[in-house]
């Protein structure tokens, strides 16, 4: 049997930390979670909620709120955090915009995310299939409103660009931990890279909503949390999420701490303050978690503040 992550096998194990009564995720096992299911496998598609283990799967599906995984299963980068499927990727497949725009027809969805694993072998590391995935929802579900959670394109030049080149309504790229734990979190990836990321799109699209995600629990200060905003807005981010590492296996970054629901509603009231149109911080927040919802208060709280959209 193939190893789903070869390069974490020499790890020395770190125990599984009991969770706190506060980490509790909603069990709904109803009809429309199945039919959700049924209409992911019918398609031969990937999600980030069963790669990546996500608590709210349940939830989420009997909502139909899926999240596709695009460019396959498995990533080229070796994050210490994450447990999706690490190796040497297949080919892509030149159907799935086809296939990724009938299932949200489907499921007949007012929002959805796309999401990818890391592609580092490919020359513009996914962009152009990322464009190419978001033109197909766009031709058969005009009423959908499309939020991307790219990679970093690390090295990939301004490879990023061809993604903005599709009608996109949320550009999202998580900066995940602080910079102190970059280099055992994220080995392959650089910090401020990925703040230049999403400065760059902001310049290039005023009008698009950005969005990023920390975790907390790996070990950061809180000192560092806030140096994290404080770059993300620098970088004019609008909406921040904020929510608690579970560590997938004790071959993965040993968790510190499950950080208390009153430090995540602080940590949301610095944010505020700082600037951000949303944030979410709890537990159990996740990049995808009521996304759809969270784009109404997006444009809700934009409209609030400025009157109307930015002009470009």
């Amino acid at each position: 049997m193939k190893l789903r992550h070869p390069e974490k096998e020499k790890n020395i194990p770190n125990p599984l930390k009991k969770k706190p009564k506060w980490i509790r995720s909603k069990i709904v096992n109803s009809k429309v979670f199945f039919q959700t299911k049924q209409i992911v496998n019918k398609n031969h598609l990937v999600t980030v909620c069963e790669e990546a283990n996500c608590p709210n799967i349940t939830e989420c599906w009997s909502k139909k709120h899926a999240t596709f995984m695009i460019m396959g299963d498995t990533c080229t980068r070796a994050c210490a955090f994450c447990d999706v499927k690490t190796g040497k990727p297949g080919k892509l497949d030149p159907l799935e915009p086809f296939k990724i725009s009938k299932a949200v027809n489907e499921l007949n969805l007012n929002h959805v995310v796309i999401t990818s694993v890391d592609r580092d072998d490919l020359l513009d590391g996914g962009a152009n299939h990322f464009k190419e995935v978001v033109n197909e929802i766009r031709k058969n579900n005009v009423n959908t409103t499309v939020e991307v959670l790219t990679p970093d394109f690390l090295r990939k030049g301004r490879s990023y660009e061809k993604v903005l080149e599709s009608d996109l309504d949320v550009f999202n790229h998580n900066i995940e931990t602080v910079p102190s734990l970059y280099l055992k979190v994220r080995p392959g990836s650089r910090y401020f890279a990925s703040v230049n990321l999403l400065k760059s799109v902001k310049e290039k699209k005023p009008n698009l909503f950005t969005k990023s995600g920390i975790m907390l629990g790996l070990g950061e200060k809180k000192e560092e949390v806030i140096q994290v905003m404080d770059d993300l807005r620098t970088a004019n981010v609008d909406f921040l999420t904020i929510g608690q590492y579970l560590q997938p296996s004790p071959k993965h970054f040993p968790l510190e701490r499950y950080v208390h629901p009153e430090e995540f509603k602080e940590f949301k009231k610095i944010a505020t303050t700082k600037g951000f149109l949303l944030v979410s911080s709890s537990p159990l927040t996740r990049s995808s978690y009521h996304a759809d919802e969270d784009y109404k208060k997006l444009k809700d709280m934009r409209d609030k503040r400025f009157g109307c959209p930015p002009l470009q």
